[in-house]
């Protein structure tokens, strides 16, 4: 007895298979979409976490010392005891002399003028700097470096720093024509913010009117800048 096996003739054999091939490459493409959700939801979450780590180190690189609250000029020029502008003559690290623990920078410079304070040809202060790179680098302090600094109150410890750490100390900028402006550590972000309204009763230049009316930030005229901390700093 001879057993014939069912197999279909004619076009269907052709459509049968066409079927199963476009069944297969169905599943296939199934399955390859699950493997691939699948490495994604192990592969992803550590590339988060690595882009997460990157952005911290960012972060942290781009920032030195402490965070700060925002002061505006006219808060600045009322806390500062001395407001003067000069040229570093030297910058040193080393421990303070009474708490050894605490690394400091002594920057010395000269005086050029005294915008708040006592008049003096040069001065000498001790700031404490807690970030590594403050420590390699003096702070940021370098010799023949120009600068206009807004320094707070010596503490008993000797300590002082400027008003907001960078934002109360400006780089002084000079152009090929010899025009100075003037840039915190900020960019000046944030330096003009609502003064003018505090500044009620007070008399401000027009040059001074529009600066302090200023959208953006960006690097001001150092000349406009003094006689805008004059002015706002009887504003107590």
């Amino acid at each position: 007895m001879t057993i014939r096996t069912m197999w279909p003739t004619g076009p269907l054999p052709s459509l049968w298979l066409t079927y199963q091939k476009r069944q297969l490459n169905f599943f296939s493409d199934l399955h390859f979409q699950d493997m691939l959700r699948g490495m994604a939801c192990k592969v992803w979450p550590s590339i988060a976490m690595s882009l997460l780590i990157v952005t911290i180190a960012a972060n942290s690189f781009a920032q030195r010392g402490a965070l700060t609250v925002p002061q505006a000029l006219d808060q600045m020029a009322q806390e500062a005891e001395v407001v003067f502008r000069g040229v570093v003559t030297s910058a040193k690290v080393e421990p303070h002399p009474r708490l050894a623990n605490l690394i400091t920078v002594v920057v010395s410079m000269n005086v050029s003028e005294v915008v708040k304070g006592s008049p003096r040809k040069s001065i000498v202060f001790r700031q404490y700097v807690w970030d590594l790179r403050d420590q390699l680098d003096a702070g940021q302090y370098r010799k023949g470096q120009e600068l206009l600094l807004l320094l707070r109150p010596v503490s008993e410890y000797g300590l002082t720093s400027p008003v907001g750490l960078e934002q109360g100390r400006f780089r002084i900028l000079r152009d090929a024509k010899g025009e100075a402006t003037v840039l915190n550590g900020r960019g000046n972000l944030g330096l003009f913010q609502s003064v003018e309204a505090r500044a009620r009763g007070l008399t401000l230049s027009p040059r001074v009117t529009a600066m302090v009316r200023r959208p953006q930030a960006g690097a001001v005229p150092l000349a406009d800048l003094v006689e805008a901390i004059r002015s706002l700093e009887v504003s107590k």
